[in-house]
């Protein structure tokens, strides 16, 4: 299997089509050869993360939420706060959801290079 490297400028394009796009890639679906079992997506390269527009009220309505496993432990970030502290974990985040939800996703996040 031959792996590509896309490079992709993340200035001036929307968050959420930009990781569609990505997820696209990583998953192997631009290839003829796709097989959904297997692993054969390419990796790609993102340049200027913080630099992503958002369409309408995301930046203040968006919420990450997450649970640290005791009672009441429910965590919660903003968009807007994870976008001003890490705008590449804000960019990983989109991608990992949108990615199938089965043991080649964590192989498949590994392939996404944030610079």
């Amino acid at each position: 299997m031959e792996r590509k490297l896309h490079k992709i400028d993340a200035a001036d394009k929307i968050a959420g089509r930009l990781a569609s796009k990505i997820a696209f890639l990583l998953q192997g679906k631009n290839k003829v050869t796709y097989q959904a079992h297997t692993d054969c997506g390419d990796s790609v390269e993102i340049e200027n993360v913080a630099k992503m527009k958002f369409s309408g009220k995301k930046l203040e309505d968006k919420v990450y939420h997450r649970v640290t496993g005791y009672p009441g432990g429910l965590r919660t970030t903003k968009l807007s706060d994870l976008m001003e502290n890490d705008p590449a974990e804000a960019l990983r985040k989109m991608v990992y959801n949108m990615l199938p939800v089965n043991k080649l996703r964590p192989k498949m996040i590994k392939r996404l290079i944030i610079k």
